[in-house]
């Protein structure tokens, strides 16, 4: 007769699902935790970040692999690149909105 198999080796045996990524963010001007919803629209290719407090919103491109995670950091990265171009006033760095109309080469 052939000895029956333990419980402990179908344990062990079993992988652990891969852990969930964040689908709410804080958001970079007003600083809401949770404020930022990510929505991703694979029919127009488009991936909007929205803020629901202060009603800031990004938006790019998507692909098949676009995570909301990954428009979250582009966000972060188009706050930290626009910031890097403002200039220093009383020597405090002023923070730029991404797409705001606030530009400073304004024809007057």
């Amino acid at each position: 007769m052939a000895k029956r198999k333990s419980m402990s080796s179908k344990m062990a045996s079993r992988k652990k699902p891969a852990p969930k990524l964040e689908t709410t963010f804080c958001c970079p001007f007003c600083n809401h935790p949770g404020g930022v919803s990510c929505s991703i629209d694979l029919k127009l290719f488009v991936a909007s970040a929205v803020c629901y407090v202060c009603e800031e919103a990004y938006h790019t491109t998507a692909h098949h692999l676009t995570e909301p995670v990954d428009i979250y950091h582009d966000w972060i990265d188009a706050c930290e690149k626009a910031n890097e171009d403002v200039d220093d006033v009383d020597g405090h760095k002023r923070q730029r909105r991404v797409g705001s109309d606030d530009d400073d080469d304004s024809d007057a």
